[in-house]
């Protein structure tokens, strides 16, 4: 893999220091946001200096992992005082970075009290930032250092502006429109709003990434590694068959519903009056004795499920006169004198083939 070299800018940009509100913290427009070159003509070896929130996210890391901070001289004497042998007194310190969408990288610095005193005189109004870049893509890799001047080579940048210790995190109000496009593409990504916004542009990158086939071909349950063809091709054969479908086929779901409403009422009518006819049959044969009432919760069970079968039972059995209810024609039964049983009694104990005593014995029990 080629390795692409890092190259070092000093890149006095015009950002103005504006007055002290409180204590020595300045805030300081370090780079503006995108592409930027040097204004004063000055030749470099890729087209231009870039930065955006991602990349500044990095800078702003590596930053973090320093150890010794960062120092804000004058006119880069620090990089100078080897060939003029002057010395290079700090005119502050960074303490941190800060992105500004749309805006840039900014630096909050405690200037030294010299350096405020040069900042209240307007001796000093502009910074310039030393950075490393990318030798090929002119991407900014992390601040070195700064220095206070009055001869940037790079215009347009904010004023220094001096801050109270508890403005430290200032932040420009957002633009409401942004927000809710910034929100309407959390929510298409299916990201909650509090999404950081590395992110973000990490789940957008991956999704754009991905194959815009990948859902089709899920849907047209083919092969994850069918090509275009064989997706356009499966999509050609569906839309025939749907446009070959015959509406003289398929029934209207409100048509659907109806019939299956008839048809409920249609089998509850049905249901009542197997059940009357189930009863006429069980009763008719308990009177005239096909039926023995101990066989009648069975005969009722059978009848729910199969009337035909328990009609064809009945109609097979040869009826028992014992076993009807009304065997004597409404007039006492007679008495046998010997095994002190009726006639209809007797007829049970013949058609069980139990004794007179036994049947007496259960009888009386």
């Amino acid at each position: 893999m080629k390795r692409h070299l890092s190259h070092f800018a000093i890149a006095p940009c015009s950002f103005q220091m504006p007055e002290a509100a409180n204590g020595n913290l300045v805030r300081i427009q370090v780079t503006p946001a995108g592409f930027f070159r040097p204004a004063d003509g000055r030749q470099i070896d890729v087209p231009g200096w870039y930065i955006d929130a991602s990349i500044a996210q990095r800078v702003i890391e590596r930053f973090n992992a320093r150890v010794q901070p960062l120092v804000l001289d004058y006119e880069h004497q620090t990089l100078n005082k080897e060939k003029n042998g002057q010395p290079a007194p700090a005119a502050g310190w960074f303490q941190s970075l800060e992105w500004e969408e749309g805006v840039g990288l900014f630096a909050i610095a405690e200037l030294t009290d010299p350096a405020l005193e040069h900042r209240k005189k307007k001796e000093y109004r502009f910074f310039s930032p030393v950075f490393e870049y990318n030798g090929t893509t002119g991407e900014v890799v992390e601040l070195h250092m700064g220095a206070i001047t009055n001869n940037p080579a790079i215009h347009g940048l904010q004023e220094m502006t001096l801050l109270a210790a508890a403005t430290f995190g200032f932040h420009q109000p957002e633009d409401d429109s942004v927000n809710e496009l910034l929100k309407a593409l959390l929510a298409a990504l299916g990201l909650p709003e509090t999404t950081t916004e590395q992110a973000a542009i990490t789940a957008l990158t991956a999704r754009l990434a991905e194959d815009p086939l990948t859902s089709v071909r899920k849907a047209l349950a083919l092969d994850e590694k069918a090509d275009q063809g064989a997706v356009i091709a499966a999509c050609t054969a569906l839309q025939t068959k749907v446009a070959s479908v015959d509406p003289a086929k398929f029934v209207p779901v409100d048509q659907v519903a109806a019939m299956q409403t008839q048809l409920a009422a249609l089998t509850a009518r049905l249901q009542e009056r197997d059940d009357k006819e189930v009863t006429q049959l069980i009763d008719a044969a308990l009177e005239d004795g096909r039926l023995a009432k101990a066989l009648e919760p069975w005969a009722r069970e059978l009848g729910k499920s199969n009337v035909a079968a328990l009609t064809s039972y009945l109609d097979s059995v040869t009826p028992i006169a014992a076993l009807t209810s009304t065997q004597t024609k409404g007039k006492a039964p007679v008495v046998d004198n010997e095994t002190g049983l009726t006639e209809a009694e007797l007829a049970v104990c013949a058609a069980t083939g139990i004794s007179a005593e036994q049947f007496k014995a259960q009888k009386e029990a």
